[in-house]
């Protein structure tokens, strides 16, 4: 595309927040900037004129939505669906779904949701799944322990102490253990988890960290685990699969959009029995870790930066 935009991205994040919604508005200006186009990343639509507007959730962005449609009805909308509209705020939101009349296009962060939209939304929706970058060099794993990460804010809808729950029912020989990774959300969430780093020795909270430290975490864990009770697609997803970290997921159709619904390692949603027994198996059986590996493997190509880019371009030849 030869003509330079000028695109405002609205996300409700705050500034500087390591919130998935903040993270990927970030990286897609960048994306778009390397396309040759002029962006602003606000909070709000700041009333200035653009060529496109891109909006990052459909309830909490309602209002930019509504208000750039109503001054510029002839520009460009495109909608992001997230993980909370689709799961719980469409069906009881009409600032929601008015903005997915609005747009011009919406874009899915992965493919189960569909099913969760209406046939005319269906047909202007383009599926982009958020890409990450390969490690530019292996961290390695340690010998002895195995790592088993959890990357998420500590808030009701992560079911953040799920795999620390499974934990306490490893046998004593198990080498598992727990590294946590988010902040807490609320006063009971951090006095919750550091009354389970205090009780249960194969749990560890680290709290909030830099991305850059979030990221090593990650690439030297020999599994994540991805609790959620309802989740779009979350960015550690993402960074795992480039990184080649098998994951071990509560069964939910975020996570199913992205990993298809033949990936080995489900367990339904708040089952920590289930979760343990998973979470040894990968210890245990190398069968099973192989094959939790190569399934991954075989999906990496999804998150290539490359190809977001490239649908990001095909996007936009659509509708400018």
């Amino acid at each position: 595309m030869s003509q330079s935009l000028r695109i405002q991205l609205v996300t409700p994040a705050p500034v500087r927040s390591l919130h998935g919604n903040r993270v990927t508005a970030v990286r897609w200006a960048r994306l778009l900037r390397e396309l040759g186009h002029r962006v602003d990343v606000t909070n709000e639509w700041n009333g200035n004129e653009c060529d496109l507007l891109v909006a990052l959730h459909a309830r909490r962005s309602a209002r930019s939505v509504a208000e750039f449609s109503g001054r510029f009805p002839d520009k460009s909308l495109i909608v992001v669906l997230t993980g909370t509209d689709l799961y719980r705020d469409l069906p009881g939101s009409l600032a929601a779904r008015e903005s997915l009349e609005l747009a011009t296009r919406l874009v899915m962060l992965q493919s189960d949701g569909m099913r969760y939209l209406s046939t005319d939304c269906r047909g202007k929706t383009r599926v982009i799944i958020q890409s990450a970058r390969k490690p530019k060099r292996q961290i390695p794993t340690l010998k002895r322990t195995m790592e088993v990460s959890v990357v998420a804010h500590l808030r009701s809808v992560k079911d953040p102490f799920r795999a620390a729950l499974a934990s306490r029912r490893l046998p004593a020989c198990s080498r598992i253990r727990i590294i946590q990774v988010g902040r807490a959300m609320s006063e009971n969430m951090q006095l919750r988890a550091e009354r389970e780093a205090a009780h249960n020795p194969r749990y560890r909270w680290l709290g909030e960290l830099p991305r850059w430290q979030t990221q090593q975490r990650l690439q030297r864990s020999q599994l994540l685990v991805v609790s959620s009770r309802m989740e779009g697609a979350p960015n550690v997803a993402s960074e795992a699969l480039a990184a080649g970290v098998p994951m071990l997921s509560s069964q939910i159709s975020g996570m199913q959009g992205l990993l298809g619904s033949d990936y080995p390692g489900y367990f339904p949603v708040g089952d920590t029995g289930r979760l343990a027994e998973m979470m040894l198996q990968a210890e245990q059986d190398q069968g099973f870790y192989r094959r939790l590996k190569q399934a991954c493997q075989r999906l990496r190509h999804l998150v290539c930066p490359a190809r977001e880019k490239r649908l990001w371009r095909q996007l936009l030849q659509e509708i400018c």
